[in-house]
């Protein structure tokens, strides 16, 4: 499966439908992202039941933006609409692939019960006055 472009239109509807959505953002003029791109296509053509999405940061500069781009290429890995993984840096593709076999094995009950968890603790901990006037 050939890899797709995503726009601020097409980002939220497609890293929130289920299964694996690998997105990479990147540029024309960014020479380590030109190196990656052909890694990323060709595991495209290897896991045909995930979703590759590239981003063009140069085209979509507000959604670079609200998702702190900052250097590219930037790699996220969404699976069941929750991003497992998101790092600057082009992967090798053995590097690559076994980001994709962890993705693949990952409980996602079991990432739903924890991210439950966190939330519960983060809004606990909100409720606490942590000033000392």
């Amino acid at each position: 499966m050939a890899t797709v472009n995503l726009t601020a239109e097409t980002f939220e509807p497609t890293i929130g439908a289920d299964g694996i959505v690998l997105v990479d953002f990147w540029a024309a003029w960014c020479a380590p992202c030109r190196r990656f791109a052909p890694v990323f296509e060709q595991s495209s053509e290897t896991h045909p039941d995930a979703v590759f999405a590239k981003v063009d940061t140069e085209a979509e500069q507000e959604l670079a933006g609200r998702l702190g781009i900052t250097s590219i290429p930037t790699l996220m890995v969404f699976r069941d609409g929750i991003l497992l993984y998101a790092d600057a840096g082009a992967l090798p593709a053995a590097a690559l692939e076994d980001l994709i076999g962890q993705a693949e094995k990952l409980d996602m009950d079991d990432v739903r019960r924890q991210l439950a968890e966190r939330e519960a603790g983060h809004d606990h901990d909100h409720e606490h006055d942590h000033s000392h006037a």
